[in-house]
């Protein structure tokens, strides 16, 4: 006669086991699968910040000067002939202004509606959020549509409100004019929103990336960056910052990108946004 092996499966007790162990290795891994999430999130962010000061310099290259901060928030870009138009007359902001050296010229030759609702993942940081749009009422002068345009945002803003960065209203600002220095003076940065209101018109974060004169592409320089803002309501408060934690990248008017503490000096961070005057920044 042929005995056959009683099998056991598992006891309650066993599986219970089994079932802590995985949950601490999961608890292990977890932080480690996260950071290294983050960690590519962030030198993704930090090489949009180089592909966007690599724009403003080879803009410059055919130029002779950098892009302007445009003129207002309610102009719309300014064509001639079809074409965008280049300089002091051309009424749409810095991001508007470079998208031909960011491989983007189908984008503003096809015309201000297209260009201003086309979300470019270049301009968005993926550690806050994916390429986003807003529909807002059209309040450009003249109307565009006359009835709601869509605006594409933008994660990024150039130095600043002030004036006396390397982004100025009206007048673009050439390099010569940098007397500082190029590497101690600061080209384009990461803005602070409020984080719990993507998506929704912030007044920082609501006319999108072609903008003229506007918090949404332009940031003060007189107060020290911050981490976004989680509130109900409020705004980014019109300064430089990020969603990542401790530092925010920046492009400086060398075309070098570096991160930025959020705990740098009140007085350095403001001489990084003035261009000529003779301020000695040093280390930072």
């Amino acid at each position: 006669m042929v005995r056959r092996c009683a099998r056991h499966g598992f006891t309650l007790v066993e599986l219970l086991v089994v079932i802590s162990i995985i949950g601490m290795l999961i608890s292990l891994l977890l932080p480690a699968v996260q950071a290294a999430r983050e960690a590519a999130r962030r030198t993704q962010c930090s090489n949009n910040v180089k592909q966007i000061a690599l724009g403003f310099h080879n803009f410059h290259d055919s130029h002779g000067f950098l892009p302007s901060g445009g003129w207002d928030w309610d102009a719309q870009p300014t064509y001639q002939g079809g074409k965008p138009v280049v300089g002091a007359d051309q009424k749409a902001g810095w991001g508007f202004q470079i998208l031909p050296y960011l491989e983007a010229g189908n984008v503003s030759d096809a015309g201000a509606v297209v260009a201003i609702g086309t979300a470019l993942p270049v301009f968005f940081c993926p550690t806050r959020r994916s390429p986003q749009t807003v529909t807002q009422p059209d309040k450009y002068i003249p109307p565009l549509t006359g009835t709601t345009v869509d605006h594409a945002l933008c994660d990024y803003a150039a130095s600043n409100r002030e004036q006396t960065g390397a982004v100025r209203r009206y007048k673009p600002v050439r390099i010569a004019e940098i007397t500082d220095g190029t590497s101690q003076t600061l080209l384009v940065g990461e803005k602070r929103l409020n984080a719990r209101l993507l998506g929704q018109p912030q007044d920082d974060d609501n006319e999108g990336y072609t903008v003229g004169w506007n918090e949404d592409t332009i940031r003060s320089t007189d107060e020290p960056p911050a981490p976004d803002r989680y509130r109900d309501t409020g705004d980014g408060e019109k300064l430089f910052g990020s969603s990542h934690p401790g530092v925010l990248h920046a492009a400086l008017a060398d075309g070098s990108v570096r991160p930025i503490a959020y705990t740098i000096d009140k007085t350095v961070f403001k001489s990084l946004g003035d261009r000529n005057g003779g301020e000695t920044v040093g280390e930072f």
